[in-house]
């Protein structure tokens, strides 16, 4: 149980990224006032779980409807975390949490989207959620993914709170050691997620008991 929770908060905790959201998020509430930025904050984090809880629920109904594998679902997840972490060693914001300027001036409503969407809940943490809670063989390894998202959850709306906090203390640099630390902790990750899917598939192809 100790290790799938570690496993769990390590994965999800470098997909989301908490400390990386911070930017964006001070960016679009720079025109707010406190109290609307602590409401887009937690409405943010808030619609970021159900939507994670409800893929985790319904995502391998959803696969099974459309004839898709978990094993095939752990190697894309695995080829996304690949990109994401390689992204972050190279300290860049990303790839799939990225988007203009002009689309974030677009969206009335910034807890929703892009925030909870995709920068909280994306492609990536969406994946890995669903692969988990795949893996999660009885109710109390369920809870445990469920608290460890909650938790995860929890320490980005402290962060978000406190960004400008955070980034005048560990300052640019230190968010860029910060990243590149995370980004090689995600692409090791990304290497089991891809040969967990490929071996079942490759015994299957090959008839190998």
């Amino acid at each position: 149980m100790l290790e799938f929770a570690i496993i769990a908060f390590t994965s999800l905790f470098t997909m989301m990224n908490p400390l990386g959201i911070i930017p964006v998020y001070i960016s679009l509430t720079s025109h707010m006032n406190s109290k609307e930025a602590k409401k887009v904050a937690l409405k943010s984090v808030v619609v970021g779980f159900l939507i994670l809880f409800l893929f985790a629920v319904a995502g391998k109904f959803i696969f099974d409807l459309f004839a898709i594998t978990i094993d095939s679902l752990r190697i894309v997840g695995g080829i996304i975390f690949f990109i994401a972490g390689y992204d972050m060693l190279q300290a860049r914001l990303n790839r799939i949490k990225s988007s203009n300027d002009d689309d974030f001036e677009e969206v009335k409503d910034v807890a929703i989207s892009p925030l909870a969407i995709p920068l909280i809940a994306g492609p990536g943490a969406i994946t890995v959620t669903i692969v988990l809670y795949n893996d999660a063989t009885d109710i109390s390894l369920k809870l445990v993914l469920f608290s460890v998202i909650f938790l995860i959850l929890l320490i980005m709306l402290v962060s978000l709170l406190g960004g400008r906090q955070i980034m005048r203390f560990i300052g640019e640099n230190g968010n860029k050691v910060l990243m590149r630390i995370m980004g090689l902790i995600v692409m090791v990750i990304a290497v089991e997620f891809v040969i967990s899917g490929l071996t079942p598939i490759l015994r299957q192809i090959f008839k190998i008991k």
